[in-house]
């Protein structure tokens, strides 16, 4: 396993996330997976074997279902992981359970603290952004967590960049902990998240977090262009996220050859795509069997060669936009070795 640092936390993580999300399975989470504590017992042992320390879910995960089912399985493994857990989806009926005010974010964690089976959460992080509540409350409770030592650092999930940044000015100057992470969607098909968030992650030095980086099982290869694949798949039951899918298939197809040449899957070769990103901290997989986290698990000592990744690169390129292809115009030339002889 590799490991990289996390941010400005100090901590080493694997750049493999084994995440829960296929964990339980109620309501509409059993279109994700339904492994009961059995199966979700032997993939964490199976990770923990390949020296993955890192391990992400959320209370709403099938209603806290996949809390405490990783908690179980992590029971007597507590000091050797990184242990990472979200808030803010409905977690009942009542109007205030739900979102990011401080009555919530106080509540939530006492239940993700029992069923996790710990007295703390290695980060904390957002699920999403709340419009109804200020970011200086939030903040401001997900700091009183840190001091009481229930939460070590927090997190952000699917913010846009302006409500990060914004999230660490406030931070900065009301003296409050800050993000130090961000989980976010990102694909070899999917590359939105260069545009803005990138430059951002690495100018602040925040860890990148990636969900789906199969892009909901679009990139194993296993579905057509006609729609049609494995009915076990999730893509087969639930449509997401939102991919532009003849640019995927395009990929697809270039990534067939790679694998072969890899002797590797075609799911493999793109997460090994992530990892050789600079950007990406750890790469959060999630499998409903054991053969399928043992395809994830080889993406770690992938060496994609410099053509195969100049290759990919060019059929999965973003069509440029304003401002940034103004600003790459107006770099070129900007530094003394562009005029040298």
């Amino acid at each position: 396993m590799k490991y990289e640092t996390f941010g400005n936390t100090g901590l080493f993580v694997s750049k493999l996330c084994l995440g829960g999300m296929t964990f339980g399975g109620k309501g509409f989470w059993t279109r994700i997976g339904t492994l009961d504590q059995k199966e979700v017992s032997a993939l964490v042992g199976r990770c923990l074997d390949a020296g993955v320390n890192f391990f992400d879910t959320a209370n709403v995960y099938s209603f806290g279902e996949s809390e405490r089912l990783l908690g179980e399985a992590l029971k007597g493994q507590r000091d050797r992981v990184v242990l990472a857990t979200k808030v803010r989806g409905r977690m009942g009926e009542g109007p205030n359970q739900v979102g990011l005010s401080r009555k919530a974010i106080f509540e939530q964690i006492e239940g993700s603290l029992e069923r996790l089976q710990t007295d703390y959460v290695d980060l904390y992080q957002i699920h999403g952004y709340d419009p109804l509540t200020p970011l200086e409350e939030t903040l401001r409770a997900l700091d009183d967590l840190v001091h009481q030592g229930k939460v070590r650092a927090i997190g952000a999930s699917n913010l846009a960049a302006w409500q990060l940044m914004k999230a660490l000015g406030i931070s900065e100057q009301c003296e409050l902990a800050r993000f130090e992470s961000l989980q976010a969607y990102y694909t070899v098909a999917g590359r939105d998240l260069e545009r803005e968030l990138a430059p951002l992650l690495k100018d602040q030095n925040l860890a990148l977090m990636v969900w789906s980086p199969l892009a909901g099982g679009l990139l194993t290869g296993k579905f057509g262009r006609d729609g049609k694949g494995p009915k076990d798949a999730r893509r087969s039951e639930f449509d997401f996220p939102p991919v532009d899918k003849e640019r995927a298939f395009e990929v697809v197809d270039a990534m067939r050859p790679i694998a072969e040449a890899h002797d590797v899957t075609i799911a493999t070769v793109a997460l090994a795509w992530l990892l050789h990103q600079d950007v990406v901290t750890s790469v959060i997989i999630g499998a409903k069997t054991m053969e399928q986290l043992e395809e994830d698990l080889r993406a770690v000592d992938v060496e994609l060669t410099a053509e195969e990744l100049q290759q990919l690169d060019e059929i999965s390129a973003l069509p440029a936009e304003y401002p940034q292809w103004m600003i790459a115009r107006q770099s070129r030339g900007r530094r003394p070795e562009d005029h040298a002889d």
